[in-house]
C-alpha cells in the first residue's frame, strides 16, 4: 500500500470513531437484530435491551428506521415516556418500568427496524426487526366454464385462483386430483401476479393454463395459499372444480329403460348415448321386417324415443346414429333387440253362455302370448277363485250359479303381465223376486219412490199395479230394478201397490203394504230378504232360507208336529170308541152323546201359506186349490 492509501484508511477509521462517539445511530456494525414476530392489528412488545441486559433505561431514544434513515418517534426521561409527533403518536406506550415500548394496532407499514439507544450509565444501541404477518381469506378458485378442446394445440386456462388480503404475500400451489403441479413445458403454465392493497396487504392472483386430454374429463382442480403467521406455517384451499373438455365421440349405443323384462303397457325409453363431449347429434333407427332396412323412428327434442303404452309391434331392432358436427363424422351403434311381452285378447267360448237348472256347462278360455301363459277362473262377484286351467266345468246347475265369471290368462315370468275376459252365466228360469212383502211407513200427500227388484233369464219385465211414473236400471244381464215415483194418496194406503216381474216362462209378484204413521215424518221401515229368500210362486227353484230365520221355522215345525200329534191321539180315541166314521170328506162329524149335541164345533185350519208348507206350484203360476192345501174340519157336535 503507498503512503497516500495508507492516510486515506487511517482518516476513514479516524472518522468512523468520531461518529461513533458522537453518538449517531444506525452507523455503527451492530449483531443482528432482535426479531419480533406479530400479526395485523395486534400489539408489538419492543424490549430495550434483551431480558439479561443489566443496564437502566430509565434514560432512552427510541427510533424507527425506515429506508435506512432513523426517525425519533420516543422518549423516556426517569421512567417517564414521550411520544414525538408522528405517524407512531397515538399507538406507543411504555410498560415493564420502561424497559418496554407497546406498539398497538400493528400494520403492514410497521414491519421494518425500531432501535433503543439507552443513554446511562452509558450509550448503548439494541435494534429490533418487526415481522407483520396477517392470514389470506379463503382463496376462491372460478374455472373456466367455456372448457377446454383436446384439439387445443397451446395450454387452455383452467381456472383462476384469488387469495386476498395476506401479508406477506403468500405462495400458491395447483393441485389436479391431489397431485401438485410444476411447471412443464408446452403442458402446464402457472402465472400469478399481485395487488397490494392501501392497507399493505396482499392480494395474489394465479391463472393454471394445461393441456387437457379425454382422461381429464372428470379431474379435481384446486389451489393452495401457504403462509406463515407467529405460530408457524398454514395453508388455505380452495374448493375442487371440474373443467369442461371437450373431445370427439369413440363409440354410441343404445340404452332402454327401465330395463328387465317389458310387457305392453309400460312407458319405455329409448336413448342413444356417446362416449364425447358435447355428444353427436342421435338419430334411432328400427328394422322394417319387410325391407329389412333401417327406418328413423320420430324423437323428442332430446333425441330420445318414448313408447308409451309400449305395444307388441314395437318390437324389433334398433339402431343408434350418432353425426359429429364440428368432424362431421358418422358412428354406428351396434344393433339392439327390443322385446315388448304381450298377451292377446282373451276369448271366451261360448260368448253368452246359458243353459237350465240342473244341467252342465263348459267355459273354455283362450289368449296368446310371446310367453307361457297360465289360466284362472274368478268368481266375479266374490273374486273367488273357481279353477286354474283354460277351461271351468260348471255341473248340476243351480239359478245361484248364473252370474259373471272371469278369465285371467297371465304370464308369471313377467310380473303384472296379464289380460282378463268376463263372460256372464244366464240359468232358464221365471223371475225371481228381491222380496216377496214389503212394509213402508208413509206419510199421507208425500211423494215418494217404491222400487222392486227381479232377477231371471230370460230377463223379466216389471208392471206395478198402480200409475205412477217409472224407471228400470240393469243391476246385470239377469237382473232388473223398478223404481215407481207415487203420491201417497188414502186410495194407495188402502190398496197398496204389487209389483209383477214377469218373462216366457213365468212370473212372480213383490206386495208393498202401506202403513200409515202420524207419530212419524217420512221415516220407512222395510223388512229385510236376503236376495235368495224370494218368494217365488211360479219358480221350481229350491228356496234358501237365511240363517237367522232357521230358528222360528224349526220351532213352528216343532209346534205343528206337537199339535198333530194331538190331534192325532184324539182321533185314534174317538176312532177306538167307533164314534168316528171314516170318509174323505173335508168336513167329519163325530157321534157325542146326546146331551153334549149341539155345543161346539172346532176348525183346524193351517195359517202356512202354500210355499211354507212345500206345496208344489204350477208351471203357470197358478196356486192349488184351497180343498187341496191341508184344510180340515172337525164336528164334534155327535
Amino acid at each position: 500500500m503507498g503512503r497516500s492509501g495508507f492516510i486515506c484508511a487511517f482518516l476513514i477509521a479516524a472518522c468512523c470513531c468520531c461518529r461513533r462517539a458522537a453518538g449517531v445511530p444506525g452507523e455503527a456494525e451492530q449483531p443482528d437484530p432482535e426479531l419480533v414476530e406479530v400479526e395485523v392489528g395486534g400489539t408489538a412488545l419492543l424490549k430495550c435491551g434483551p431480558s439479561h441486559s443489566p443496564g437502566n433505561f430509565s434514560h432512552a431514544d427510541w427510533f424507527s428506521v425506515h429506508k435506512e434513515k432513523p426517525t425519533l418517534i420516543f422518549l423516556v426521561r426517569q421512567g417517564q415516556g414521550q411520544s414525538e409527533p408522528g405517524e407512531y403518536q397515538n399507538r406507543l406506550s411504555l410498560q415493564d418500568q420502561g424497559t418496554t415500548l407497546a406498539l398497538a394496532r400493528i400494520t403492514p407499514h410497521d414491519e421494518r427496524i425500531f432501535l433503543c439507544q439507552g443513554k446511562r450509565p452509558r450509550s448503548q444501541e439494541h435494534r429490533i426487526q418487526l415481522r407483520v404477518y396477517k392470514a389470506p381469506e379463503e382463496p376462491l378458485i372460478q374455472v373456466n366454464a367455456l372448457g377446454i378442446s383436446v384439439n387445443s394445440e397451446e395450454p387452455g386456462e383452467v381456472a383462476t385462483c384469488v387469495g386476498r388480503n395476506g401479508y406477506p404475500l403468500p405462495q400458491v400451489t395447483w393441485y389436479k386430483n391431489s397431485q401438485s403441479l410444476k411447471e412443464e413445458k408446452n403442458r402446464v403454465h402457472i402465472q400469478s401476479s399481485q395487488i397490494v392493497e392501501s392497507s399493505g396487504l396482499y392480494t395474489l392472483r394465479s391463472v393454471l393454463k394445461a393441456q387437457l386430454t379425454k382422461e381429464d374429463k372428470d379431474a379435481q382442480f384446486y389451489c393452495e395459499l401457504s403462509y406463515r403467521l407467529p405460530s408457524g406455517n398454514h395453508m388455505k384451499e380452495s374448493r375442487e372444480v371440474t373443467v369442461p373438455v371437450f373431445y370427439p365421440a369413440e363409440r354410441v349405443w343404445l340404452e332402454v329403460e327401465p330395463e328387465g323384462m317389458l310387457k305392453e303397457g309400460d312407458r319405455v325409453e329409448i336413448r342413444c348415448l356417446a362416449d364425447g363431449n358435447p355428444p353427436p347429434h342421435f338419430s334411432i333407427g328400427k328394422q322394417n321386417l319387410s325391407t329389412r332396412e333401417m327406418e328413423e323412428e320420430r324423437t323428442d327434442d332430446n333425441g330420445v324415443l318414448v313408447l308409451e303404452p309400449a305395444r307388441k309391434e314395437h318390437s324389433g331392432l334398433y339402431e343408434c346414429q350418432g353425426l359429429d358436427l364440428e368432424s362431421t363424422a358418422s358412428l354406428l351403434s351396434d344393433q339392439q333387440e327390443l322385446v315388448v311381452n304381450y298377451v292377446s285378447e282373451v276369448r271366451v267360448s261360448p260368448a253368452a253362455p246359458e243353459s237350465q237348472e240342473g244341467s252342465s256347462l263348459t267355459l273354455t278360455c283362450e289368449a296368446e302370448s310371446n310367453q307361457d301363459l297360465e289360466f284362472q277362473w274368478l268368481r266375479e262377484k266374490t273374486g273367488k277363485v273357481l279353477a286354474k286351467g283354460p277351461v271351468l266345468q260348471l255341473r248340476n246347475l243351480k239359478r245361484e250359479a248364473g252370474g259373471g265369471y272371469r278369465c285371467m290368462a297371465s304370464v308369471p315370468s313377467v310380473p303384472g303381465l296379464n289380460r282378463t275376459q268376463l263372460v256372464n252365466v244366464a240359468i232358464f228360469g221365471s223371475p225371481w223376486m228381491a222380496l216377496r212383502e214389503r212394509k213402508m211407513w208413509v206419510k199421507e200427500n208425500s211423494v215418494l219412490n217404491l222400487s222392486c227388484e227381479a232377477s231371471g233369464h230370460p230377463r223379466p219385465s216389471i208392471v206395478w199395479s198402480v200409475d205412477g211414473t217409472a224407471s228400470e236400471q240393469d243391476q246385470d244381464p239377469q237382473s232388473v230394478l223398478s223404481v215407481l215415483n207415487v203420491l201417497v194418496t188414502p186410495e194407495l194406503l188402502e190398496t197398496g201397490a204389487e209389483c209383477v216381474a214377469s218373462n216366457s216362462l213365468g212370473r212372480n209378484t213383490t206386495v208393498i203394504i202401506l202403513e200409515l204413521d202420524s207419530n212419524r215424518t217420512t221415516s220407512l221401515s222395510t223388512s229385510t230378504v236376503s236376495p235368495y229368500a224370494r218368494a217365488n210362486s211360479t219358480s221350481t227353484e229350491k228356496k234358501l232360507t237365511e240363517p237367522e230365520s232357521k230358528g222360528v221355522v224349526i220351532v213352528a215345525v216343532t209346534v205343528c208336529v206337537l199339535v198333530l200329534a194331538v190331534l192325532g191321539a184324539v182321533l185314534y180315541f174317538f176312532y177306538k170308541k167307533g164314534k168316528l166314521p171314516c170318509g174323505r170328506s173335508g168336513k167329519q162329524e163325530i157321534t157325542l152323546p146326546p146331551s153334549r149335541k149341539g155345543e161346539f164345533v172346532v176348525e183346524v185350519k193351517s195359517d202356512k201359506l202354500p210355499e211354507e208348507m212345500g206345496l208344489l206350484q204350477g208351471s203357470n203360476g197358478d196356486k192349488r186349490a184351497p180343498g187341496d192345501q191341508g184344510e180340515k174340519y172337525i164336528d164334534l157336535r155327535h
